[in-house]
């Protein structure tokens, strides 16, 4: 995820979340808050903390009303620039040690972002290309190692065409590729060379972590490596999670996360094809985890919920919403503008919603032969992509008449 990790707060209550994430060792203290717009503030939050934030707890410390959400905040990056900055003072000794010069061209040549998983950085495929580097033998990956702080290197080049958005991974440095992320007190391993891990959901997860699933069964029609399927099992307390996933290496990273997290006793994966699952009539909750658009598993979630009770769907989807006409108002400044598209955003969401709403309620009566109802409970907002395009997710609630 781009940009440095902050806590929007409301400005009323800045104070007390500064005080809550303080007393917890979240708060960044070597980055300023900052002012943002409609009246919210940026907290600096440490990134390896991020992943241990529980918003619900935190918002119930202050009001239970307030703004409290997890962003990457683009202006507050200068720490980030601090390792690229030290490895181009450590590789520039080494050039200088063998005689050779250091250029613009070379450090243009350095990684700008990367991707760190506990002693594995990775890198992207743009950098390191000039022929100098390769004269460096294998001091150059060790150098680069040492000045990220990291002792494993790789380098990826794209995500794969093969129908499971593999990535495309070469190590460069270290003896395995297995790694390690805890999100909210969950254990997620994975092999960087088979699968992705998205950052960018964290807040979901915590969201989802919050809910109370008890006695309930819940079908993950997307499971990968456990994303949603661990917060429902280790913390919403959900009886019995079916887990469907048709990349095998995700699925193996998944039993391994379920037996490391001592849930596996509560979950059934399902291999394959999840248009092809045989369950039906079995959940109180569906969860369809998969953008740009879970539409594909829309019938197989209809045909899962419980037929007598109904249930809830969480409906992943990047809705994009169109610009916000501001020709007709001369010389609109930036505050404004940006008010007019986040209200545009929100009509997107909630017309996105209310269709998808409506399409259900058609599936689920074709499927059943019975009327039901369908109510937009909720809709959450995890991350946006560009302007105006977001993941948003929707909880859905249907019952039949």
């Amino acid at each position: 995820m781009d940009g440095a990790p902050c806590l929007r707060v409301s400005q009323c209550h800045t104070q007390q979340f500064r005080r809550c994430l303080q007393s917890i060792g979240a708060l960044d203290l070597s980055m300023r808050l900052l002012k943002d717009s409609e009246g919210t503030v940026l907290l600096p939050i440490s990134p390896s903390c991020v992943s241990q934030l529980d918003l619900h707890s935190l918002r119930g410390m202050v009001a239970s009303g307030s703004t409290c959400e997890l962003v990457w905040n683009q202006t507050n990056k200068e720490k980030g620039k601090t390792s690229v900055s030290q490895l181009e003072q450590i590789l520039q000794d080494l050039l200088e040690s063998r005689g050779e010069r250091w250029t613009e061209e070379m450090r243009e040549d350095l990684p700008r972002s990367f991707q760190r998983h506990g002693d594995l950085v990775l890198m992207g495929d743009g950098c390191f290309s000039l022929p100098l580097w390769k004269k460096m033998d294998g001091r150059l990956w060790s150098t680069v190692a040492e000045g990220l702080g990291a002792t494993r290197l790789a380098k990826i080049s794209r995500i794969s065409s093969d129908g499971f958005r593999s990535p495309v991974v070469t190590m460069l440095l270290g003896e395995h590729s297995w790694v390690k992320h805890v999100d909210n007190g969950i254990g997620y391993e994975f092999d960087v060379t088979k699968s992705m891990f998205s950052a960018g959901n964290i807040t979901e997860k915590l969201r989802v972590a919050g809910f109370d699933c008890t006695g309930e069964t819940v079908v993950d029609l997307y499971a990968g490596i456990g994303y949603f399927t661990l917060p429902y099992l280790v913390h919403a307390g959900a009886s019995h999670v079916h887990a469907c996933e048709w990349n095998p290496d995700a699925a193996e990273a998944l039993q391994k996360n379920l037996e490391a997290n001592e849930v596996s006793d509560r979950c059934t994966i399902h291999r394959g094809d999840n248009r092809q699952l045989r369950l039906c009539d079995i959940a109180d909750r569906v969860n369809l985890g998969l953008i740009p658009s879970s539409e594909d598993g829309w019938p197989v979630a209809c045909r899962l919920l419980k037929r007598t009770t109904g249930g809830i769907l969480h409906i992943h989807q990047n809705v994009t919403s169109p610009l916000p006409n501001i020709e007709a108002i001369p010389a609109i400044d930036d505050a404004v503008h940006r008010v007019s598209g986040k209200k545009a955003d929100r009509e997107a969401w909630q017309a996105w919603a209310e269709d998808t709403a409506n399409l259900i309620a058609c599936l689920l009566r074709d499927i059943s032969g019975a009327s039901w109802l369908t109510s937009v409970q909720h809709i959450e907002h995890v991350k946006s992509y560009a302007p105006h395009v977001h993941h948003v997710v929707l909880d859905l609630e249907c019952r039949p008449v």
